[in-house]
């Protein structure tokens, strides 16, 4: 079927640049290749072929290799170095058929070679396979340029990994997720991106997925901490596909969620403070009470526990008012919460102008050491309290419990221990503190506090 028939309507015409120095011959080669439908430029010399072909970009080039001044080598070589010119097909046509000729012309860069005298069906034969073979290259690199162009502006960061957990090629967004340069992750391992237990999961997987393709499972999305190229971790979603080319490959794509992760650890945060005081709040205090509880238990340590509340507070708001009420709340928060300064510990407003505090792994006794530095720090704020019964400034009632936790004890009970221990400061005449226990076994002295 020739180029222009019917059945090809939806392509375009091929074009063909003739290039022969003697006129008979380049005119019978311009009809019978119209004939066939293609369309044709025709040049007498190699440097009209080099203008015309820079120009009307054709589709393949028939070059005569015997020319004068500028023969056909000379021609395909000034082709090939011309970045306009150098992907035209060139098929040779010449009488010097010696197996060197021939060679030279295919290492020149031509596609094909005839000899002369020409037989049109063999031409008409070779110029429609280097058309097929042209039009299925340039299918190829399209669909090759199109995969590059989404490729290379996808919002997702995307890294192509060997089984090795070598990184073979990332793309634009996943150097500038990461604070690379253009290929310099390439060759590297993901071990320089993940910890090392993460990396150590990843290359588990590739090697059963290498060894035992058809049945491994699909990895899936999973969020990681990838670290930056200065150092800092960001927070991802990773999804793993497996692919198996020449070699299996794993592509993987990245998908920044730091700003999310942010917002989520901003929300939590916000939940976990109290308002006013900024401060943990109750909710806080209780699930971190319950998960150092049950590490007491485990570990056989002892906790204290601190309550806390602001002598005639009551007297104070309406005398000073609310807001004067609001901004002493908040000086006596920032400064309980100054000490409690190691992980296991936690300062929070309980509620009102109540707080509470957990030291953990510590004894009775130095947790009433503790709690008479914060009461001695809150007094010297000199916050002035002109109605207090009890002292010219703002002044706090404390109570102390320690116990040494078994599986058996109630949390609760702390707190009732620590809350009569209160009680008994203030009874007691406030701004002092009292503790359930003088250095006998704590827990005792809690069970008879609430037992009696």
């Amino acid at each position: 079927m020739s180029p222009g028939s019917a059945g090809d309507t939806q392509r375009r015409i091929a074009a063909i640049l003739i290039v022969d120095d003697a006129p008979a011959n380049l005119e019978l080669l311009r009809k019978s290749m119209s004939e066939q439908g293609y369309q044709v430029y025709v040049a007498l010399s190699g440097e009209r072929a080099l203008a015309i072909a820079q120009r009307a970009q054709p589709d393949l080039i028939l070059l005569d290799v015997m020319m004068p001044d500028m023969d056909g080598f000379e021609t395909c070589c000034k082709l090939k170095q011309n970045p306009l010119t150098r992907r035209i097909p060139v098929i040779f046509m010449s009488a010097r058929t010696d197996t060197d000729d021939v060679v030279a012309g295919f290492d020149i860069g031509a596609v094909d070679y005839i000899g002369k005298p020409l037989r049109m069906p063999e031409v008409y034969a070779r110029v429609r396979a280097q058309l097929q073979i042209r039009n299925n290259s340039d299918t190829q690199e399209e669909q090759a340029e199109r995969l590059r162009t989404i490729v290379n502006h996808m919002a997702e960061g995307l890294l192509i990994i060997e089984a090795d957990g070598r990184i073979q090629y990332t793309n634009p967004a996943c150097d500038q997720y990461l604070g690379y340069h253009e290929n310099e992750l390439a060759g590297r391992s993901i071990a320089e991106l993940l910890s090392p237990m993460v990396t150590q999961e990843y290359l588990d997987y590739f090697a059963m997925h290498a060894a035992h393709p058809d049945t491994a499972h699909k990895h899936g999305t999973r969020e990681v901490a990838i670290r930056h190229r200065d150092g800092n971790l960001l927070s991802m979603d990773l999804t793993l596909t497996p692919m198996y080319l020449r070699q299996p490959l794993f592509i993987g794509l990245l998908h920044d969620i730091t700003h999310h992760k942010q917002s989520e650890d901003a929300l939590q945060r916000a939940a976990y403070l109290d308002p006013l005081t900024k401060i943990a709040n109750r909710r806080h205090f209780d699930s971190f009470l319950e998960k150092e509880w049950q590490r007491a238990v485990r570990n056989g340590c002892v906790l204290s526990l601190v309550l806390l509340d602001v002598d005639h507070f009551k007297l104070y708001n309406d005398s000073q008012g609310h807001p004067a009420g609001d901004t002493c709340l908040q000086q006596v928060a920032q400064t309980i919460a100054s000490h409690a300064c190691r992980t296991g510990d936690l300062a929070a407003r309980y509620g009102g102008e109540e707080f509470v505090m957990l030291f953990s792994e510590t004894e009775a006794a130095n947790a009433f050491e503790l709690a008479e530095t914060i009461r001695t720090h809150i007094e010297a704020l000199q916050l002035p309290h002109p109605r207090s019964p009890t002292s010219a400034w703002i002044t706090v009632s404390i109570g102390v419990a320690t116990i040494r936790p078994h599986q058996l004890d109630d949390r609760e009970a702390l707190f009732v221990a620590a809350d009569r221990a209160m009680y008994q400061a203030k009874e007691g005449g406030r701004n002092q503190v009292r503790a359930t226990s003088s250095g006998s076994n704590a827990w005792e002295t809690v069970k008879a506090l609430i037992l009696r």
